[in-house]
């Protein structure tokens, strides 16, 4: 029984990052501090941040009356669900990336400052690739609408996800980079820094009301950026694919920042069972599978897992570009109608 308690508390503590503590403490009760200039020393640092940071939006949360267990439930489950099968998945996906595409670089990059900016830009560039895909794909959409479900932001949710999500995400990624010349040493270090980046843009409003982070929100994605990333309002819907530097957003369009004027609601379009892990970790695969089964023949039945999410063999198409086109087609037919009842009131 109490090997059974251990596994739990194991689970809680992985969950919450206590265990990020232990390199640390080893090193201030060493002495030696100057291991903190070391790869190892910086991880240590750094590791900690990120359940501080939960743990203060739980209990800001609860000082302000506005803390929910139920707005963890998702991501807890996520994390005890894919800690038996995605962590494996994911080291032996990276692993045989690195050793299958190695040999097809373009050319070998050294660690140096000046390459590690080019190992960045093509690491956002990979990241976009996947992330994009995950948007605009059926088949991908259903791994990764798990980490959209939840209807509240917070740090827990950068551990929702299907287990199956991070392996396509790394394969693409790793890949990428690899290809692309970005050598296995600077890629572990690029990918703990996405990492760590990565979950504090998903600080929620308990603990960072305002989370533009002043000029940075001008020059990198901050947790403001990706809150739109995470909105269903159609404004916003399909945005903000980067993870740190928005390079590629910019460049592609997908670029938006926070309009204060409109608030975010958080989650996805589609219908959901009320607070039901199972409807947010299987409820996109459910749908597909419906879908696929209903369509007539093999084409509309291959098309409906590759074409975007809301696509239909009937030509009444949900998808995101249809949604937002017909949106901003009756804003502005309500604003040259509120143009044209000022100019009769002057008349």
């Amino acid at each position: 029984m109490s090997t059974f308690f251990n596994y739990i508390l194991d689970f809680f503590k992985g969950f919450f990052g206590w265990g990020s503590w232990g390199s640390l403490t080893d090193i201030v009760k060493s002495g030696n501090y100057g291991r903190l200039l070391t790869y190892e020393g910086f991880q240590a640092m750094l590791f900690p941040i990120m359940p501080f940071l939960l743990l203060l939006e739980i209990i800001r949360g609860a000082f302000y009356k506005r803390f929910n267990v139920i707005h963890y439930k998702l991501s807890f489950f996520s994390f005890v669900l894919n800690s038996f099968i995605s962590r494996f998945l994911v080291i032996a996906m990276v692993v045989f990336c690195i050793g299958k595409f190695e040999k097809y670089a373009i050319f070998k990059t050294t660690f140096t400052w000046y390459w590690f900016i080019y190992g960045y830009i093509v690491w956002e560039f990979a990241h976009f690739l996947y992330h994009y895909f995950g948007h605009k794909v059926r088949l991908f959409w259903c791994l990764h609408s798990t980490h959209h479900a939840p209807e509240s932001m917070n740090i827990a949710i950068s551990n929702a996800h299907f287990f199956l999500e991070a392996p396509y995400a790394d394969f693409i990624r790793t890949t990428v980079c690899i290809l692309l010349g970005v050598s296995p040493v600077m890629l572990s270090v690029i990918m703990f820094i996405d990492g760590i980046w990565g979950t504090f843009i998903h600080i929620g409003e308990n603990a960072m009301k305002d989370a533009r982070l002043g000029f940075l929100n001008n020059i990198i994605l901050t947790p403001s950026h990706h809150r739109v990333h995470h909105a269903r309002n159609v404004t916003y819907m399909d945005t903000n694919f980067c993870n740190l530097l928005p390079i590629w957003d910019r460049v592609f369009g997908t670029y938006q920042n926070e309009d204060r004027n409109i608030p975010i609601e958080y989650g996805i379009s589609r219908p959901m069972i009320k607070n039901s892990f199972l409807d947010a970790y299987f409820g996109e695969i459910v749908a597909l599978a419906k879908d696929v089964y209903k369509a007539p023949g093999i084409k509309n039945k291959f098309l409906y897992i590759v074409m975007p999410p809301g696509w239909s063999h009937t030509g009444d198409h949900k998808m995101t570009t249809v949604v937002k086109k017909k949106y901003f087609e009756e804003l502005e037919k309500q604003k040259v109608g509120e143009k044209q009842k000022e100019e009769s009131v002057l008349m």
